[in-house]
């Protein structure tokens, strides 16, 4: 689950969901499903993450590399597509509550794990 520190809320929808939906209708479920189990693998090892640092900055020859080819080779919308996957992966899971915001001079979103989180209404 995701909790907007900024807003005081619970977020249960996608951001930028159209572009989301149309790079998502070109990546096959098999290689889709690669990067979310990489990204869950990942934010299971650290309670801070922040999404733009996650991938690494070379994604050849690694399950993200399916990201770029669905984004047209367009690595800056690539990226988009991650963090939003990282977004939805997140909003998804059940085991934790996770905050998010954006900090300092970094451009991607950072996601920590709230340890009392208010109640779900």
């Amino acid at each position: 689950m995701l909790y907007s520190v900024d807003s005081m809320k619970y977020v249960t929808t996608l951001p930028h969901s159209k572009d989301y939906d149309n790079w998502r209708n070109h990546i096959s479920d098999a290689d889709y499903d690669k990067v979310v189990d990489a990204i869950n693998e990942l934010v299971d090892t650290k309670e801070i993450n922040t999404a733009g640092w996650m991938p690494g900055s070379n994604w050849d020859g690694t399950v993200y590399e399916p990201l770029y080819y669905a984004c047209g080779k367009n690595q800056t919308q690539a990226g988009m597509f991650f963090g939003l996957i990282v977004f939805k992966t997140l909003m998804d899971r059940e085991d934790k509550v996770w905050g998010f915001g954006r900090y300092g001079d970094i451009k991607s979103m950072t996601y920590f794990v709230l340890d009392n989180p208010p109640p779900k209404k």
